[in-house]
């Protein structure tokens, strides 16, 4: 299997990932305090990961070079703290499937910043691909969603997971620019991972909320574990497909995971489908098609 087909494979079990962690976290959060939720998974990943890089040796001094350890707390407090720190907030608030298509605004952000700063060529293909899957997020929002007792209030829920999602755009590109340089993804992983959790837990005893960490119940730590595994998952597979695909390519991609949510978020929590959104779905589902058909590319080497 060349680079691309196996970049492109790793970009779709990123996006099924995606589509079955949203509504299963919505499910884990909604009884426990979002900030010790997401610095403990962020905590058993990041070490998971600096024992994969410790293992197999990716884990040099090289990442003294280029100033690539700038990049990597970057990427750490960016990404996996302080947007994740803000998505978990807003997933609380929102419906889950409704947080998915807004996360998968991403694209949008990660295009714009991948061709600016990273030199990426965007095909026609893409753009059109790009086009049909923004329509169909954009008729997923025409109805408004009343608030509930799982999704309170979610005008603040929506634009806390937007601000989320334009700090992943930031962090996914300065993560393609740092492999670039030759890092590893999995030292990528471990940076994103641990050092945005020890971050989180600074915002946890700052909160006053470290009780909460020390007073969490078995089933609480079951969930925790469990999503834990999955978000291990994501992340592996995300980082190592913007390795070796166009990060704008592999954004793309993960358009997808929106529409298995809406189906789970409907089975889970019996979410409204209104015709829109399943028309929106529709049009996602034909740009992911478009994508799959596309070859990374660069303007120029950086």
């Amino acid at each position: 299997m060349n680079k691309e087909s196996k970049g492109t494979l790793l970009a779709f079990a990123t996006a099924i990932i995606s589509g079955l962690a949203i509504p299963l976290n919505k499910l884990f959060v909604v009884n426990i305090d979002p900030t010790v939720f997401t610095a403990m998974r962020g905590f058993i990943i990041g070490l998971v990961f600096i024992l994969l890089s410790w293992k197999s040796k990716k884990l040099t001094k090289d990442l003294l070079r280029d100033e690539r350890y700038l990049y990597l707390i970057l990427i750490g407090i960016i990404g996996g703290g302080r947007a994740l720190l803000f998505y978990f907030h807003g997933l609380k608030l929102t419906i889950s499937s409704r947080g998915a298509f807004l996360h998968k605004t991403l694209p949008l952000y990660t295009t714009l910043l991948a061709f600016i700063f990273l030199k990426e060529r965007i095909p026609r293909k893409q753009l059109v691909a790009l086009g049909l899957m923004t329509l169909g997020t954009i008729l997923i929002y025409i109805d408004k969603i009343q608030p509930s007792a799982l999704w309170s209030d979610p005008s603040m829920g929506d634009l806390l997971v937007i601000f989320a999602t334009f700090l992943w755009a930031i962090e996914n590109t300065i993560a393609k620019k740092t492999m670039i340089k030759g890092e590893s993804n999995l030292v990528v992983s471990a940076a994103r991972m641990l050092i945005g959790s020890l971050f989180l837990f600074c915002v946890v005893i700052l909160l006053g909320k470290f009780e909460v960490l020390l007073s969490l119940s078995s089933k609480q730590i079951l969930n925790l574990l469990v999503s834990t595994g999955i978000l291990l998952g994501y992340v592996y597979c995300w980082y190592y497909s913007i390795k070796l695909i166009n990060v704008s390519k592999a954004s793309t991609i993960l358009m997808l995971s929106p529409v298995i949510s809406m189906f789970l978020g409907v089975l889970i929590f019996g979410e409204p489908t209104p015709e829109f959104q399943l028309i929106g779905s529709g049009l996602i589902l034909i740009g992911c098609y478009l994508i799959n058909q596309v070859k990374s590319e660069f303007i120029e080497n950086i």
